[in-house]
């Protein structure tokens, strides 16, 4: 298999600091790969280097099967944290010219250009120079500049920074679009809510290394820890006896309409069914769930262990 992006023992140093430590993943086309970690945790090394913006120290990347180079870039959709738009340049001329920039011809830079900014409802202002522009304006210009000439990979350093909720929801919409198109797309963000949202893969660094990868299902799973949380009317001593066979009552609180939340935790091979079968002879069941842990509950867990490690 072919793959997008495969990066493999990617080592980088910085003045005796690690900022990469033997650094693997791969990506297919098609895919949107969370790259996740705390500040300082290497993914800007990372993603630098799959630009070729720097040289690895160690191992190796490609990018849909060639060695990083100048005509492999151009395969490339890079929009980095640290937004950079020439102010004084007005918003068509911008786009046409970083569409030249990326080899498309003038004529095709202004045709996809009037195309981004009429399905971005700002056509009108083509005219205006970028520091006219509002910060989310001028970050919706950037994501047009970033996917103008159609490239196979993107790279989204927080894509959703200056974002409102409503354009933060217009930009997920085209992210998937573009998913849907064969576009394998590299998301670096602290959005927790937005890893779940668009992720199929995830990468969590922390200090150079790799501390967890695999696809959003998988990783989900590994972390489930068979608690479910019930919803009943009835009485809370009779299903207390009814749960001593299998499940252990973790906390409790009161609803209106004389009705009881609890949270319950089972062994590794309990289940919905199970718990349904123990508590339906004593109460009657409003609603049941089984509580799977966020990833912004898992990204902390797992930074808070790596720090704890390094410290013992």
């Amino acid at each position: 298999m072919t793959y997008v992006v495969l990066a493999k023992k990617l080592r980088k140093n910085f003045s005796n600091h690690l900022a990469l430590d033997n650094v693997s993943f791969s990506l297919k086309k098609g895919t949107i790969f969370g790259l996740l970690g705390p500040n300082g945790a290497g993914k800007t090394t990372l993603i630098r280097i799959i630009n070729g913006i720097i040289n690895a120290d160690g191992g190796s990347v490609k990018i849909d099967g060639k060695e990083v180079s100048d005509l492999a870039q151009l395969a490339i959709g890079y929009l980095p944290e640290e937004r950079g738009l020439y102010k004084k340049m007005k918003v068509e001329e911008h786009l046409i010219y970083l569409g030249q920039l990326k080899n498309l011809s003038k004529k095709e830079a202004k045709e996809k250009t009037t195309h981004w900014l009429e399905k971005f409802g700002i056509d009108s202002w083509k005219n205006k120079t970028i520091e006219e522009l509002s910060k989310g304006m001028a970050q919706k210009v950037q994501f047009i500049a970033t996917v103008l000439h159609d490239p196979k990979l993107l790279i989204l350093d927080e894509p959703f920074s200056g974002f409102d909720p409503i354009n933060t929801e217009l930009i997920k919409k085209e992210i998937l679009e573009l998913q849907e198109k064969g576009t394998s797309i590299i998301l670096s963000t602290h959005n927790m809510n937005s890893v779940e949202e668009l992720c199929d893969e995830l990468a969590l660094l922390n200090e150079g290394k790799i501390l967890l990868q695999g696809s959003m299902t998988e990783i989900k799973k590994r972390f489930q820890n068979n608690q479910f949380e019930l919803i009943f009317s009835g009485n809370m001593i009779s299903l207390t006896a009814a749960l001593w066979t299998g499940f252990e009552l973790i906390k409790h609180e009161k609803l209106e309409n004389n009705r009881l939340k609890v949270v319950v935790a089972g062994t590794t091979n309990n289940n919905i069914n199970e718990l349904l079968t123990a508590i339906l002879p004593t109460c009657k069941v409003w609603e049941v769930k089984e509580l799977i842990p966020s990833m912004n509950e898992i990204f902390i867990q797992q930074i808070t262990a790596d720090k704890q490690l390094v410290n013992d």
